[in-house]
């Protein structure tokens, strides 16, 4: 579950909105990353509650990142998105996760734990303005 669309199109719509010089409405990003406008509408509404975009009303209303790109984690945007922190497998998050309820005698457990941890460390170090950069 790592990567879905959901965080690809936010990953996408941060980079055109972090590179735009006025805030832009729904359609226009949906029109210019050939995005479904009702599921990008989604992911915008998402990235605003959390924190990530402001989204003004009106005639000359949109979209616009409330935080600078620098402070912007893809682990956030991916948390934003998603609706929780991306996980390699279901049990990888936590113990308490696991879909057997078998954590104890789980022998693959600890390095699906370690591999994840490393995965956040990643995402976490990793911000908007290096994606942009990489361009």
């Amino acid at each position: 579950m790592l990567m879905t669309r959901a965080s690809e199109y936010a990953l996408l719509s941060l980079v055109t909105l972090a590179t735009a010089t006025e805030a832009m409405d729904t359609e226009t990003l949906a029109r210019d990353l050939a995005i479904s406008k009702s599921f990008l509408a989604k992911i915008l509404q998402s990235l605003a509650r959390f924190g990530i975009l402001k989204s003004y009303k009106g005639v000359k209303g949109g979209f616009v990142l409330l935080q600078p790109k620098e402070e912007i984690t893809l682990l956030s945007i991916m948390q934003a998105a998603e609706g929780k922190a991306p996980s390699v497998f279901d049990c990888s998050s936590g113990a308490g996760n696991c879909p057997a309820e078998k954590e104890e005698s789980c022998h693959i457990y600890p390095f699906i734990h370690n591999l994840q941890g490393r995965i956040d460390e990643f995402l976490e170090g990793m911000t908007l303005a290096d994606i942009i950069e990489k361009k």
